[in-house]
């Protein structure tokens, strides 16, 4: 299965293309309408934009859990219809981009106002301050917050994220999975006996740490978007790989990541947003379930 993320620019997702198969051609000479209003770089007035394939949480889950926490204004292309044919048209090998903005090898892809800008960590980054996910630079107690809650995501991004993709994945992400399944086996009996439990094993590093500051969270006793980060990545792979997760929490050795997670799964608007019909299923993107692949700390048994 192709991922989406690292499409060339002229391809659809084949679940993309079954799903809506009244896609048309993107024209050869699209180029996005410019604005001729200034960037608004923070105007809260404005409404976010997430333009993101439909049917996977993918990527793209990290900046809606961040809104959604936040209560904010946004739209979403995997909510509306015919939203793939934007994406698409984004990431078209046409599209050079506008007078501000230079065009996005993939998504997700977030249009505030004038501003259009790619990759999910920078996007965070973004969003960060403005949505209150940071502590603020007035702030004195926790000085350049913003720097230190990025490397946390950053870091949470690598472990358990793009390398559980890497899982059923490992050869190339131009392949079928059915075309690497003996590697994939190979990767991830070792994601599960050295990667997941280093990650883990940090993260609990982390929790336990000054710098965490009071509570279940990550850094400066206050939820910040990396806790979010880790929630969806501890989500997705409890989902894919769900013996070794759940023996890792009953061990107990991880016990203050657990509760994270359980912290950010029960805050009020996440809790309203995974019940509601904008929280996608698990399926063909990064976090998958084969039964094959789920090792336990003693094999698949």
């Amino acid at each position: 299965m192709l991922r989406p993320q690292l499409l060339p620019s002229r391809l659809i997702p084949r679940a993309a293309c079954r799903a809506y198969p009244r896609i048309q051609p993107v024209p050869r000479f699209y180029r996005p309408a410019m604005s001729a209003l200034k960037r608004q770089k923070s105007a809260k007035d404005v409404p976010y934009e997430l333009l993101y394939w439909p049917g996977i949480p993918g990527r793209g889950e990290h900046v809606r859990l961040a809104l959604e926490e936040a209560g904010a204004a946004y739209t979403d292309t995997a909510q509306i219809e015919n939203g793939v044919s934007e994406v698409a048209a984004q990431i078209a090998e046409s599209n050079v981009g506008d007078d501000l903005n230079p065009p996005p090898l993939a998504p997700p892809i977030l249009r505030h106002g004038d501003l259009l800008i790619s990759q999910t960590s920078n996007i965070l980054l973004y969003l960060g301050p403005r949505l209150g996910l940071v502590p603020s630079e007035e702030d004195e107690a926790h000085p350049d917050a913003l720097y230190k809650v990025n490397g946390l995501a950053l870091t949470a991004l690598d472990g358990l994220s793009d390398e559980v993709h890497d899982c059923h994945h490992p050869i190339a992400s131009s392949l079928y999975y059915e075309d690497q399944k003996e590697e994939a086996k190979r990767r991830s009996k070792d994601y599960v006996e050295n990667r997941l439990p280093k990650f883990l094993g940090y993260f609990e590093r982390v929790l336990q740490g000054k710098a965490s500051g009071e509570g279940p969270w990550l850094y400066g006793g206050q939820l910040t978007y990396a806790d979010l980060v880790l929630f969806q990545c501890i989500d997705g792979v409890k989902f894919a790989f769900r013996k070794a997760t759940s023996a890792a929490e009953k061990s107990g050795k991880y016990a203050h990541v657990f509760k994270l997670y359980s912290a950010v799964k029960e805050r009020p608007r996440i809790q309203a947003y995974l019940a509601s019909k904008r929280r996608q299923d698990y399926s063909n993107g990064i976090y998958r379930y084969y039964e094959e692949l789920d090792f336990g700390p003693e094999g698949r048994d």
